[in-house]
């Protein structure tokens, strides 16, 4: 690596903290009672059920979501025997990637035992601290023989990602590699370079899955892999062949795969002639593969090519599987990690690859999405979709295999419930999500023709919310779904829709609308020409009609301008003095919900008292009791100022038509988040726990918090959701993501079909 990028790596290993994992409690250590509970003598209750039942261990422990990452340190990648200390950075590494892409926690342990005896003894004296063992960086032919024996004498998953996870991969590349070039596994010829531990279990998966042993040509440092050879270990033995040929070049004739996993430059661009054709080259060494892809494409444009590295396409990267896999294991209570669940991960990677690639995926091709073919083979590492795909069809294959000793009994559920770490918004809006799916609603997006729309329709069908219609023109609509690779088709899962495409629809709209804006300065004509070139107003109006049930708009320009537009069309429930903007901002701690944020200057305590009753019952609707919090610079009567003296009056009129509802002020916003800070302010506060409805004096107040505690905290964002509107309509703003406008038409769904 050159000096600068040395330097950085360094510091950001060393700055702010050494290191890159720190240990924090789940649990609240607040009081001498939350002491009680977690030590002594509480810890006992706990003790006592897991030595009545050691299943029990994954309710009261963190074994269950546990992985320990080990090695000795005898084969670091691209570092080679540097022992266990020099190590630990890696480990630290690993550790790090399980946590961020399955929410999985990890402790690295470098063991200080070359001796595979000795090594084998200490790790599995570590079964009872761990649900899963993570194999790291250990040499061959030792780490054949480590994992063997451990696989028999522990009844958890021992997994040594250096063979299974690359295996895993090559697999899924090959799969599709072959699929694209319109090959089967079953009539190939594989030559391998390298012949160590990944090289070997990525032949015995494949073999598994059906690739010919007699096909199969290894060759390593010494050459050819011929039966008979002296030397050879018993694990590479297994694929010797009977040839007369002792050098690479020799056995690349009609070979459709090259698979590296050996040494820079080993394969010679005049030597790619001999392969048959349309072949796959696999060359995977790091960080220099056995041949450039351009020396490939230059001699063999017919060729696909897969590397190991970032900077070319089809990057054959371990942390596509491991983390999935070792979710699905824990999650399913499995007692190993065999073929079946290995090729389960095969073909879910592959598949993956094979459907639209996601708005992250899309936005690291510089908005491009990537479609499936010679480019595109597998899914790239950060696609946030492949914990969805891969754990579930783990799981499954655990539980078909028998050796899942806690099956999940609905694994739709689970695949939902894994959400969570793909999504933030995925814990609050299961409520929501799971209402809206019991009768999907006709929704109308205003924006149809916008890239991150079609891809939050796609997603909206996918998870069965709505019945999307799209505003846009037809063809320029048909034209951005095919180049995102969506699935979705018009006229049949979806409805496009144009004022100037679709005059029979819109004509009776056009009245519509003018007989809603004639008298206020707008001409019919101008009215006419307003549906036909504004998407907010066409939008708004078949919602109007009946021709939708809810509505979702904006997203582009000046975010007032469509609120004028929405009102002047749909206007407030007549049982509502005004509507009102409701945002969410989801934390690492819970969710908070913030009005008004958009619409209300300054409001009177009687509309506070109405803004909080509509919220309150806006925030039931994601399953979380409101707990409301009138925010002011004064606490409880500390000031006669207008502001605080206008909360007091509203928090009188919410506890005489809203007695049920939790709620107390006025209170500076630190006593809302925080009980202690609370009691020590009033005596007997009517709030109990933080709060999670927070009410300000005026717009200003609330949109500087809201934006502020976004910034600092990295919240995620759900609304502005509009508050006693006539019917369920949403306006985006210009900074929404897919997710978020798929989760405002759930939201949008989810109140329709409550009424």
């Amino acid at each position: 690596m050159d000096e600068d990028l040395r330097r950085a790596a360094l510091d950001y290993h060393r700055l702010p903290r050494p290191g890159k994992l720190t240990v924090e409690p789940t649990k609240r250590m607040a009081s001498q009672r939350d002491l009680s509970l977690a030590y002594s003598p509480g810890v006992a209750a706990a003790c006592e059920e897991i030595a009545r039942d050691p299943q029990t261990a994954w309710d009261y422990t963190t074994r269950g979501n546990m992985v320990a990452v080990i090695t000795n340190g005898t084969a670091v990648l691209g570092l080679g025997n540097i022992g266990p200390l020099a190590s630990k950075p890696v480990m630290e590494g690993k550790a790090v990637l399980f946590k961020k892409f399955a929410g999985i926690d990890s402790v690295d342990i470098e063991v200080d035992a070359i001796d595979p005896d000795r090594f084998v003894e200490v790790v599995a004296a570590l079964e009872p601290s761990f649900g899963a063992i993570n194999l790291e960086d250990i040499r061959a032919p030792e780490c054949f023989e480590i994992e063997r024996r451990l696989r028999e004498r522990m009844k958890i998953p021992v997994f040594h990602d250096d063979q299974h996870g690359t295996a895993i991969i090559v697999a899924a590349a090959i799969r599709n590699g072959l699929l694209v070039q319109g090959k089967r596994l079953d009539e190939v010829r594989l030559v391998n370079t390298g012949g160590g531990a990944a090289a070997l279990a990525c032949l015995d998966l494949l073999v598994a899955m059906g690739l010919r042993r007699e096909n199969v040509t290894v060759c390593d440092i010494e050459g050819v892999v011929w039966e008979g050879r002296p030397g050879t270990d018993p694990y590479k033995a297994r694929y010797a062949q009977p040839t007369e040929a002792r050098r690479l070049e020799e056995v690349l004739d009609g070979a459709d795969i090259f698979l590296g996993l050996s040494a820079p430059r080993v394969l010679k661009a005049e030597w790619l002639s001999r392969l048959a054709p349309r072949p796959l080259v696999l060359a995977l060494a790091n960080p220099e593969p056995e041949i450039l892809p351009e020396a490939v494409r230059a001699a063999r444009p017919d060729a696909i090519v897969a590397t190991g590295r970032t900077d070319y396409p089809n990057q054959v990267n371990n942390v596509l599987c491991f983390p999935f896999i070792f979710r699905g294991a824990l999650d399913a209570g499995a007692t190993t990690i065999n073929e079946v669940m290995k090729v389960a991960a095969v073909e879910a990677i592959a598949a993956l690859a094979r459907v639209e690639a996601s708005e992250v995926v899309a936005a690291a091709y510089g908005g491009t999405p990537p479609l499936f073919g010679s480019e595109y083979i597998i899914p790239k590492p950060f696609d946030p979709r492949l914990i969805l795909e891969v754990a579930p069809a783990v799981a499954k294959a655990a539980m078909e295999s028998g050796v899942a000793t806690r099956p999940i009994a609905d694994l739709e559920a689970y695949r939902r419930e894994l959400g969570r770490f793909v999504f933030r918004s995925g814990n609050l809006m299961r409520p929501v999500q799971e209402l809206a799916r019991s009768r999907p609603v006709r929704i109308v997006f205003g924006e149809g023709e916008d890239e991150r729309t079609l891809r939050a329709v796609q997603t909206v069908l996918d998870e069965g919310t709505a019945e999307p219609i799209l505003v846009g023109r037809r063809e320029v609509v048909e034209a951005r779904i095919r180049s995102l690779g969506l699935r979705m088709e018009i006229g049949g899962s979806v409805q496009v829709v144009h004022p100037l495409e679709d005059p029979e629809l819109f004509a009776p709209l056009v009245r519509l609308y003018q007989g809603k804006v004639g008298r206020r300065g707008i001409t019919p004509d101008a009215a006419a020409r307003r549906v036909e070139s504004r998407n907010t107003i066409a939008a708004s109006l078949l919602l109007e009609s009946g021709e939708a049930e809810a509505a979702i708009v904006g997203g582009t320009g000046d975010w007032m301008r469509h609120w004028e537009h929405v009102l002047a069309c749909i206007g407030k429930h007549p049982d509502a003095g005004r509507a009102y903007a409701m945002s969410a901002l989801i934390l690492p701690a819970g969710t908070l919900f913030f009005v008004d944020t958009h619409l209300l200057l300054d409001p009177t305590a009687e509309q506070l008292c109405e803004m909080v009753q509509l919220a309150a019952e806006e925030v039931r609707g994601f399953g979380i009791p409101p707990k409301v919090a009138l925010l002011s610079h004064s606490s409880f009567g500390a000031s006669g100022a207008e502001s605080a003296r206008k909360m007091r009056a509203a928090l009188h009129l919410i506890r005489e038509r809203a007695p049920d509802l939790e709620v107390d002020g006025e209170m500076h916003a630190d006593a809302a988040l925080v009980p202690a800070i609370r009691a020590r302010a009033v005596p007997d506060p009517t709030l109990e726990g933080p709060a999670n409805l927070l009410i300000f004096p005026g717009i200003d107040s609330a949109n500087i918090a809201f934006n502020l505690a976004k910034a600092v905290s990295e919240g995620l964002q759900l609304g502005p959701m509009l508050l006693g509107m006539n019917k369920p309509v949403h306006i985006m703003v210009p900074s929404v993501t897919a997710r978020g406008i798929a989760n405002l038409a759930a939201v949008a769904a989810a109140q329709v079909n409550r009424g």
